[in-house]
C-alpha cells in the first residue's frame, strides 16, 4: 500500500525541522519539505501529496495564494490544506482560510499532542479510502477479465467462421489437383495458379489467427495509434457477422486523428458496440441494417460516433444500458458495454454517452487528441 504522503511548507527552517521530527517520530510516512511556494508547487506537481500543512505568513507568495493557486488547478484542487500560523489568527483569515479550501487553521505555538491526532485522523481516513479503491479497482480488474473471458467464446465463433472459407477453398485445390493428376492436365500455368490460391488462403488464415491471438495479448505497450486502425480491425473482426447480415456501413471519418494508448483495446470498445447492434438487427429483424461511423475533431477532442438503425432501446432502459450485469438481450451477460464503459474512462480517460436517435442506439466516445 502506497504510504502517505504530507508537504510541509514554512520560509524558516527551523520551523520545518521541528514539525518534520515531530511527524517522524509518531507516523512512517513520507514527508516533502518546502521553504518557498514556488518549490511546494513544484514538488505537489510532480508528487503524490495527500495533505500540505503551510504557514501562511511567507515573503513572495504567502499560505493563502499558495492554496488559491492549488484551488485553481484541477489536479491539486482537491488536496486538503491546514494552515499554520501566530499571527493570522482574527475569524476574518480563518474564514478566509476555510474559503480557500483549508480543511484546519491551527495557530503557534502549536499544541503537538492536538496536530498528532489531527494527523492521525486525516491518515486513517486515507488508509479506508485508499483500500477502498483498491478493492474497486480489483473488482473492475475482474470484471474486465470476465468480460474478456465471455467474449472469447464469441470470438471463437468467429475465427471459426472466417477459418472455414479459406479452408474449403484449400480442399477444393486439393481435390482439383488431385483429379488433374490423374487426368494428367498438371502444367506449369496450372501449377502457378495452384501455388498462389494456395499461398493466399494460408496467408489469410495466418493473418487471422494472429489478429486474434494479438487482440487477448495482455502486455502490448501503449503508443500512438490512428484511430482508424481499430475502426477498420473491428470490422474486419466482425466481417463474417457483418456480411450475414447484409449490414451497410457509412464511414465519415478523419484518417489523421491519432491516440495515446494500446489500440487493440480501442477495437475491443467498437467490437463490443457493433457487436451490441448486429445482435439487435438479428433480434428485431432489421431489413436494410445500417451502422454509421463517424470520427472528427472538435476543440482538443475526438469524437467517435457509433450509431445504428435498430431504433434503439426503452427511455427507461438507456440508463441502465452501461451499468454491469443489466442486459436487454435473452442470453446476454451484461458485461460488455459495463466493459466499454471502463475501458474509455480507466484506460483512454474517455467519457462515452450513449442516446437514442430517430434511427437507433448512439454511442459517443470522447477522447483526448493526440493528433
Amino acid at each position: 500500500m502506497n504510504k502517505f504522503s504530507i508537504l510541509l511548507l514554512d520560509d524558516i527552517p527551523e520551523n520545518i525541522y521541528s514539525l518534520k521530527l515531530l511527524i517522524e517520530e509518531n507516523f512512517d510516512i513520507n514527508i516533502f519539505t518546502a521553504f518557498k511556494a514556488q518549490e511546494a508547487i513544484e514538488i505537489v506537481m510532480n508528487n503524490p501529496i495527500d495533505l500540505i500543512l503551510t504557514d501562511v505568513q511567507m515573503p513572495d507568495i504567502d499560505g493563502f495564494q499558495f492554496a488559491q493557486y492549488l484551488k485553481d488547478i484541477e489536479s491539486t484542487k482537491d488536496i486538503p490544506v491546514i494552515f499554520i500560523t501566530g499571527i493570522y489568527e482574527k475569524d476574518e483569515y480563518k474564514n478566509r482560510g476555510y474559503d480557500i479550501g483549508g480543511i484546519e487553521y491551527i495557530t503557534k505555538p502549536i499544541d503537538n499532542k492536538l496536530l498528532i491526532s489531527k494527523l492521525k485522523i486525516y491518515i486513517n481516513i486515507f488508509n479506508t479510502i485508499k483500500s477502498s479503491n483498491d478493492k474497486l479497482n480489483k473488482a473492475e480488474d475482474l470484471l474486465i477479465h470476465s468480460a474478456k473471458m465471455a467474449s472469447m467464446g464469441e470470438m471463437i465463433g468467429l475465427i471459426s467462421h472466417q477459418l472455414k472459407q479459406p479452408l474449403n477453398v484449400l480442399s477444393l485445390c486439393v481435390e482439383d489437383i488431385n483429379l488433374s493428376y490423374e487426368f494428367k492436365e498438371l502444367n506449369d500455368t496450372y501449377m502457378e495458379d495452384f501455388y498462389k490460391s494456395t499461398k493466399d488462403q494460408i496467408e489469410y488464415m495466418n493473418k487471422t489467427i494472429n489478429s486474434f491471438l494479438d487482440f487477448f495479448n495482455p502486455k502490448k505497450k501503449k503508443e500512438k495509434f490512428l484511430i482508424k486502425n481499430s475502426i477498420y480491425q473491428s470490422k474486419e473482426i466482425l466481417k463474417s457477422r457483418i456480411d450475414k447480415l447484409s449490414v451497410i456501413f457509412h464511414l465519415n471519418i478523419d484518417e489523421s486523428l491519432e491516440l495515446f494508448g494500446v489500440e487493440v483495446e480501442l477495437t475491443q470498445v467498437l467490437i463490443n458496440i457493433i457487436n451490441n447492434s448486429l445482435d439487435a438487427f438479428s433480434e428485431k429483424n432489421i431489413k436494410k441494417p445500417e451502422i454509421f461511423i463517424k470520427l472528427f475533431k472538435k476543440d482538443n477532442k475526438s469524437i467517435l460516433l457509433i450509431e445504428d438503425n435498430a431504433f434503439g432501446v426503452e427511455n427507461n432502459q438507456l440508463e441502465k444500458i452501461l451499468e454491469p450485469y443489466f442486459t436487454t438481450k435473452n442470453s446476454g451477460t451484461g458485461i460488455g458495454l459495463h466493459m466499454v464503459k471502463l475501458i474509455i474512462k480507466n484506460n483512454f480517460n474517455g467519457e462515452l454517452e450513449v442516446l437514442n436517435t430517430q434511427k437507433g442506439l448512439s454511442f459517443i466516445i470522447f477522447l483526448e487528441n493526440k493528433g
